[in-house]
């Protein structure tokens, strides 16, 4: 019955009618084709390989009595199948007791037809599941946009923000006479460090893969504190004078500040957003943010700043940063001194474990050293 149709049936919904009985077939071929485009099956192997195969049907008429592979056999396999589980299929058979209809309706079936085909009853139910399946099929192509559309948006909105906070970061690196080569540096080192120490009965719960990706996003505003600093302290192409080191010290407390009255003013003007999940994951990436630009020059034997906190009262992310940053200061120029040789860089690293740093993330350095050096040399300011 696909046969002789012209182009315009091409538009046409496509039903599979399957029946093992060639006077079944022509009866209710005969009451569709005037509507739809109708293919005829007569066993239950071949209905399976037509349901996979262009045209698709729309709907399947699936008789139940069959030899070899009754219907409902058939109903099995075109749900197991991805590429045909969506298709509606309607039981059309003489079987017509409750049990019958119940099994039929249990396995997947959405509708049950008993012959004799009467013509309207059988066109009337074929059109009501055809245009529910057009509504399942508009619903899910809208899910879709709206999913996709969901991800473009959470994408743009991620990279506004990475692209807001770099330059945020980059403005205090600026005013510090560094260049976005350090920041580069950094946040390869800690991204390295993480890595090691994921799996770390000390370190594993708070780095996690989320987690890796909040700290390495927040690590360029370590020293977002230093726009604070006045000029002349910030811009001292010497050593500091105890009073101005002083002051300087003062940047991880203006950044750490600076950071949670951010996030605590974004609140108030807007209390609802407190309990949207996009929002917490910006609030928990806040934090961080602030625990690392407040508490990177503590130290791990208590005697570094702002708040002089010691050993495992220290946050994570902050302890990492700690010997990154100074990784990174030791072994590149700043306009009050020249680099130190690497083997002394690690040398000092070496020498502080346990007093500036954490024994276990001294340990991760040791095991990374080959890969810092690595990195040092790629991100290298050309200037200097």
């Amino acid at each position: 019955m696909q046969t002789g149709q012209n182009k315009i049936d091409q538009t046409l919904k496509t039903i599979l009618v399957v029946d093992d009985i060639r006077e079944n077939l022509e009866v209710i071929g005969g009451v569709l084709q005037s509507e739809y485009r109708v293919r005829v099956i007569n066993s239950g192997q071949r209905a399976i390989k037509a349901a996979a195969s262009e045209p698709r049907p729309d709907l399947i008429l699936l008789d139940v009595m069959m030899p070899e592979m009754d219907g409902y056999a058939v109903l099995r396999e075109l749900k197991a199948n991805p590429a045909t589980k969506e298709i509606p299929v309607i039981f059309v058979t003489a079987m017509d007791s409750d049990q019958d209809e119940e099994f039929g309706l249990a396995l997947g079936a959405v509708d049950y037809v008993t012959k004799p085909i009467r013509p309207a009853i059988l066109l009337a139910r074929v059109q009501t599941q055809l245009e529910l399946k057009e509504s399942r099929d508009r619903l899910q192509d809208q899910n879709t946009w709206l999913e996709q559309e969901v991800r473009r948006r959470m994408a743009e909105n991620e990279l506004v923000k990475d692209v807001t906070l770099y330059a945020l970061a980059s403005l205090a690196e600026v005013r510090d006479q560094e260049t976005g080569y350090h920041l580069q540096r950094t946040q390869t080192y800690l991204v390295l460090m993480m890595e090691q120490l994921k799996d770390h009965p000390r370190f594993k719960a708070e780095l996690s893969e989320s987690d890796r990706q909040l700290i390495a996003k927040a690590a360029p505003l370590h020293d977002i504190g230093k726009v604070g600093i006045p000029d002349e302290i910030l811009l001292k192409p010497a050593r500091l004078t105890p009073e101005e080191f002083e002051i300087m010290k003062t940047h991880s407390k203006i950044g750490g500040d600076a950071l949670a009255k951010a996030a605590q003013r974004v609140l108030d003007a807007h209390p609802d957003d407190k309990k949207d999940a996009e929002s917490q994951g910006s609030l928990v990436f806040i934090e961080i943010a602030r625990k690392i630009a407040q508490h990177h020059h503590e130290r791990w034997d208590g005697t570094g700043y702002p708040d002089s906190l010691a050993g495992e009262d220290i946050p994570v992310p902050a302890r990492l940063m700690t010997l990154v940053d100074v990784f990174d200061a030791l072994s590149c120029k700043r306009p009050y001194k020249e680099p130190f040789p690497m083997e002394e860089t690690i040398a000092i690293i070496c020498e502080e474990r346990g007093k500036q740093f954490d024994p276990d993330v001294v340990d991760a350095f040791v095991i990374l050293q080959d890969q810092f050096v690595a990195i040092a040399k790629e991100f290298a300011n050309p200037e200097q």
